[in-house]
């Protein structure tokens, strides 16, 4: 596997054509346009109330529209209501990197504007610069169907975006001081183990829970250089170009931190499912990555290793820490579901997908699955 360059033609398009999808009004969620409007006028954007607030039809969790306000389109961000777990859904997080990385990637759009008054629209939100082009979800495969050439190319530019995103200087921009990198593995590894035993969990479940930590426990980790991460890295995240899936932007900010960069792509290949793979990586349905002509999840390990120059001999242990995580998202997700604090017929499923990747984790942290 050949990982594709980050050359300068590679950088928004501003003529790319929009592909963008929005919810009809009458699905949308509700804004106060006109205390926004106030609030924008105040602060130098007055709103164009000619072109119609519109709400974007991805994302399950952050709600994003598209408006128009100082003579440029942007994107409004705000969390989802209703109390949230902390460190999600955090705008502040989200406009400090957003407002200093554009300066340096050219794939990170830039953040106008932080507002963390509540009477505004009821939540905080961000203004951020817009971009137009193509949101491909979850594992939509029509683009990459018969295309075997268009879905390595593109397992090429996933692989060349992380790593771009990991050799940011954070000193250069002011985010030397995000998050706390020191003790980053033991200290996932604990949050994500307390949070997972704190559910109500089925006896099975419990017990394939208690065996992955237990082993992830026992294993030692490599200590390497803290760089930039973003936390949810993948294909969905990203906003390509509608025709030759060149690279548009990186979205969805509100994780990012900085620690140990193998995390950050032990996450992405938690998502990378390909042929062989249990049905529980499917039932995710998360990356188009079973689709032909993507890398298998061993070759975009070897190609990171080698151009990012990194010691890859703990992998497995930061490959499980990733199951880990997943599985335990998707367990709370199944609390939620089960108060009735979130709807949809997907998340009735979620125990039963975060059992079998619990069970799919212990087979690869005893050397029985990849």
């Amino acid at each position: 596997m050949t990982t594709a360059p980050m050359p300068s033609e590679h950088a928004p398009q501003v003529n790319a054509a929009d592909a963008h999808v929005f919810r009809p009004a009458a699905e949308s969620a509700p804004l106060d346009e006109a205390r926004l409007a106030a609030y924008l006028a105040g602060i130098g954007l007055p709103l164009d109330t000619s072109e119609p607030v519109r709400q974007f039809g991805t994302g399950l969790a952050n709600i994003n529209y598209r408006l128009t306000a100082g003579g440029r389109r942007l994107v409004l961000r705000r969390p989802p209501g209703g109390d949230l777990p902390p460190g999600a859904h955090d705008m502040s997080r989200e406009h400090r990197i957003l407002s200093r990385l554009w300066r340096v990637h050219p794939l990170a759009p830039e953040s106008l504007h932080l507002c963390e008054d509540r009477s505004v629209i009821g939540v905080p939100f961000q203004l951020i610069d817009y971009r137009p082009g193509l949101v491909i979800k979850g594992d939509d495969r029509s683009r990459f169907d018969g295309r075997p050439d268009v879905a390595r190319a593109t397992s090429d530019m996933l692989v060349a975006t992380l790593i771009s995103v990991h050799r940011v200087d954070c000193a250069a921009i002011g985010l030397d001081t995000l998050g706390k990198p020191e003790g980053f593995i033991a200290r996932t590894l604990k949050g994500w183990a307390g949070r997972g035993q704190r559910l109500d969990l089925a006896p099975d479940t419990a017990r394939l829970l208690a065996e992955v930590v237990s082993w992830l426990e026992r294993q030692p980790v490599q200590s390497r250089a803290p760089t930039l991460l973003h936390s949810d890295f993948k294909l969905d995240n990203m906003i390509v170009h509608p025709e030759t899936l060149a690279p548009v932007a990186i979205v969805d900010w509100d994780m990012g931190t900085r620690g140990d960069p193998l995390f950050d792509l032990a996450t992405t290949l938690s998502y990378w499912v390909e042929p062989g793979d249990p049905p529980c990586m499917y039932a995710l349905r998360q990356m188009p990555t079973a689709a032909p002509g993507f890398a298998r999840r061993r070759e975009v390990l070897a190609a990171y290793a080698r151009d990012m120059g990194v010691d890859v001999s703990d992998w497995q242990v930061l490959r499980v820490l990733a199951m880990l995580k997943l599985a335990v998202v998707l367990l709370q997700l199944f609390a939620l579901y089960q108060r009735g604090a979130a709807k949809g017929v997907d998340y009735a499923e979620f125990d039963r997908v975060a059992t079998e990747l619990l069970a799919y984790a212990t087979d690869v942290a005893h050397g029985r699955a990849d």
